[in-house]
């Protein structure tokens, strides 16, 4: 019993004796001292949270661990892939595509804010509409637009950094454990694509050797992002550094993994590439996306307030 309980029974029990003239047993259901007291101190006519229990916001991504990253990856090469195969093999050129992929983006982003809970295949799925958004955005950028490879990462860039500093002006950070309302979802959203976007451009500007390119190949291409990735995965493990920063940084690394990936599967020989079919190579990596997530269990992400 609380102090101020106590202290409303004693009043209660001195008025009592007082009107009365006896301070000796009555009946318990008609006495106002033996019934519950109001409570006092407390602000508040809601119910009352059960002792440690605490309500936590809905978080609807995946908790960041080395699967993720697996199936990043393979998602991305499939968004190269697939990208390449719409635009180009289907001929139904850059700009087509990107309106095919838009509608395809916008529809399943809708869907991801309207999901009462994380649903593996539909967060992969949007993922995978990102990545076939910006093969198709990148490469009209590049060759389209007539901007090379080099201002098509510029323009992309600026496009990233625009997104971030907006939602954290909005929202005070850029975490993925602040993504609980439809709001910030949709700033991860478009986060999301611009670095797809960007990691596309990135690695076309490093592996190509027309449009400005750096020519390096896309075998070198694929090893340095890879070692990007190694540096941001040791800066993790070894340092303080912060972990939004090194998510975002590896996030983006990933994309241009996996576009010079996918280029190193579907280009001619005499570009340095396998010739693998662009719907073959495809349709052989969504099936990879698609039994890694079915067997590999799937988590929420902690939000902040956890």
């Amino acid at each position: 019993m609380s102090e101020n309980d106590q202290a409303y029974r004693t009043s209660k029990r001195a008025c009592h004796t007082e009107e009365y003239g006896t301070d000796g047993p009555v009946d318990k259901d008609s006495d106002p001292l033996l019934t519950e007291p109001p409570h006092l101190g407390r602000e508040g006519a809601g119910p009352q949270q059960e002792p440690g229990r605490v309500e936590h916001a809905v978080i609807k991504v995946p908790a960041v661990t080395v699967g993720f990253w697996v199936v990043k990856v393979a998602a991305t090469t499939l968004g190269e892939t697939g990208g390449d195969w719409v635009s180009m093999s289907l001929n139904l050129g850059y700009l087509v595509g990107t309106a095919i992929f838009a509608v395809l983006f916008i529809g399943l982003v809708s869907a991801q804010v309207k999901a009462a809970k994380l649903h593996p295949f539909l967060y992969w799925g949007t993922i995978v509409a990102t990545t076939t958004l910006g093969t198709t955005m990148a490469d009209f950028a590049d060759r389209s637009l007539g901007v090379g490879y080099p201002g098509g990462v510029a323009i992309v860039f600026g496009l990233l950094i625009a997104s971030l500093a907006i939602w954290l002006r909005a929202e005070g950070t850029v975490s993925v454990a602040s993504v609980t309302t439809p709001r910030v979802e949709w700033f991860y959203w478009c986060t999301i694509l611009f670095s797809q976007t960007l990691g596309t451009a990135l690695g076309d500007w490093v592996a190509g050797s027309d449009r400005g390119g750096l020519g390096l190949g896309y075998e070198n291409g694929a090893m340095l992002f890879g070692a990007g990735l190694v540096v941001a995965g040791a800066l993790y493990l070894w340092t303080r550094m912060s972990r939004t920063v090194l998510f975002w940084a590896a996030f983006i690394l990933t994309r241009p993994l996996g576009a010079t990936v996918g280029d190193l599967l579907d280009k001619p020989v005499a570009q340095g590439g396998f010739n693998i079919s662009r719907l073959y190579a495809s349709l052989a990596l969504l099936a990879f996306v698609v039994v890694y997530i079915w067997i590999v269990p799937q988590r929420p992400a902690r939000s902040e307030s956890q």
